[in-house]
């Protein structure tokens, strides 16, 4: 069972120096990518974190500090990992919780305008979940028969993940075989920013999902109070819920001329 594709898709993983969406950094990013015509191309670079990584992250991917001492910064590979992806949908395992809301942050502090605007994703994870609860581990043992050897690297995860959602594909006639379908099927709730901040209501408008203004239209509190935007603008909140912020409050002024 081979993908089908109308574009490239980016199958992605991420070690990192833990779950921090908003503090934590990449230490390893492998990335295969699968082109519409089967043509496939893989990449993994180890990252400078440009912080310490602590021991129990460590003890669970085998990335020390000394290991990415002289590797290159996220800064410094930022252009060639957009590069290879900026073409391609994604697909990860837990990648919409976990790996794009943190790429995308690493992308912003670099200075790449990183969106998902004319991609969708697929969560290999998501589709697990709904059809078997278990681990990656037990996925590709449950779907492929073959057991995970060096769990926690990001080259193997990677690889793991794309076997097993062609896996997938075979043992339940019920998915289509279309990444758009696919990417529906693994998302787990539409947010109109990656950390889950900012979500959409009943008519389809973006609502706070924190705070005092939990469930309030965002639209509302901006008029409203419109000391909250500078607020989140300048408090300890991820890059991309502010930059998701900023396009909203700019719809609202354009709205008005």
């Amino acid at each position: 069972m081979e993908l089908k594709l109308t574009k490239p898709i980016c199958f992605f993983d991420l070690e990192t120096t833990g779950i921090d969406i908003g503090k934590d950094r990449i230490v390893e990013i492998s990335i295969f990518k699968v082109f519409p015509n089967g043509n496939k191309e893989s990449k993994t670079w180890l990252v400078n974190p440009t912080i310490p990584i602590p021991a129990q992250t460590t003890a669970v991917h085998g990335i020390t500090d000394e290991k990415v001492a002289n590797e290159p910064t996220f800064n410094e590979l930022a252009a060639a990992v957009y590069n290879m992806i900026k073409d391609s949908d994604l697909a990860g395992f837990n990648s919409d919780r976990f790996d794009i809301p943190l790429l995308a942050e690493e992308m912003l502090r670099a200075g790449v305008d990183f969106d998902m605007k004319n991609r969708v994703s697929v969560d290999v994870q998501t589709i697990f979940h709904k059809k078997e609860e278990r681990t990656l581990s037990a996925a590709l043992k449950f779907y492929c028969g073959q057991n995970l050897e060096n769990a926690h690297s990001a080259e193997a995860d990677t690889m793991a993940t794309y076997e097993i959602l062609k896996a997938q594909l075979e043992r339940y006639p019920d998915l289509e075989n279309d990444v758009k379908l696919l990417s529906d099927f693994s998302t787990r709730k539409k947010n109109a920013d990656f950390a889950g901040m900012i979500s959409f209501d009943a008519d389809g408008d973006e609502v706070f999902s924190f705070g005092k203004h939990k469930g309030v239209k965002v639209d509302t509190v901006l008029e409203k109070e419109p000391g909250y935007f500078s607020w989140i603008q300048n408090a300890d909140f991820p890059l991309y819920t502010k930059k998701v912020l900023t396009a909203i409050k700019l719809r609202k002024l354009n709205t008005k001329n």
